[in-house]
């Protein structure tokens, strides 16, 4: 390893919903700020990769047969995946790749999809889908931000001993029920925030920096960047949801 942090993208090609690739061009961009020297490993079907190699793992959403696809090429993987997830890796799984990490899909007609069994969840199909703005609470080493992101899922997850995300203040979160959203096991943050979550969220993109940093025992304490304009934004869309 040299001081080149290590970005996974998997599925570039099919897991791309709502623009989700901006999460990696965000978290690259807020490290080649700091002159961070990154690179960005695009992982398609078949292909090699040592995930404990790797820094950083984006895990995006796709439609049914997109997650399909992705779902059959990484049950081969499961097992160093999970050794890497156990030592660290910093995850961020978004919307169907939240999913994927769980123990199973339950579809509305009975049928099991079995998941990666990463993480103890589960997720069943809903009746209606969940769309809207979504705003939620988080506390990042006991400090709380506020998360602004856009979602729209059909699938309810339920967490079993599993710590959410964060805490739903304005929107649907996990399943519209239980007021949690996502899910946070280590290094590995789930989220069904679209938007893309990263951009709008620049607190959340440093903390998944200087997690990757630490976890290579590399200077973790981030060059402060100018955020006036993210800040800007992400208040404008709080205030539409009165929850600034």
């Amino acid at each position: 390893m040299t001081g080149m942090i290590q970005v996974c993208y998997l599925y570039p090609d099919l897991l791309n919903l709502y623009g989700d690739r901006g999460n990696v061009l965000a978290f690259t961009a807020r490290c080649r700020w700091r002159d961070l020297p990154v690179f960005i490993h695009q992982i398609r079907p078949g292909e090699n990769v040592d995930f404990k190699e790797m820094d950083f793992l984006f895990l995006g959403g796709g439609s049914d047969r997109e997650q399909g696809l992705m779902a059959e090429d990484l049950k081969s993987r499961t097992g160093e995946l999970g050794d890497a997830i156990e030592e660290g890796l910093v995850v961020l799984a978004i919307c169907g790749g939240y999913q994927l990490l769980g123990n199973y899909y339950l579809t509305g007609d009975g049928k099991v999809i079995p998941g990666l069994g990463l993480m103890n969840f589960y997720t069943q199909a809903g009746e209606k889908r969940m769309i809207g703005n979504v705003a939620v609470e988080i506390d990042l080493d006991g400090k709380k931000y506020k998360l602004a992101g856009f979602e729209n899922h059909a699938g309810k997850t339920y967490l079993n001993n599993v710590a959410p995300l964060g805490r739903v203040l304005s929107g649907y979160g996990n399943n519209g029920e239980d007021g949690l959203e996502g899910a946070r096991y280590k290094n590995v943050f789930c989220s069904y925030l679209h938007g893309p979550l990263l951009p709008k969220n620049p607190e959340l993109t440093d903390y998944l920096i200087s997690a990757a940093l630490k976890r290579r025992g590399l200077p973790h304490l981030l060059e402060p960047l100018d955020d006036s304009l993210e800040a800007f934004a992400k208040e404008a869309i709080l205030r539409r949801m009165r929850v600034n």
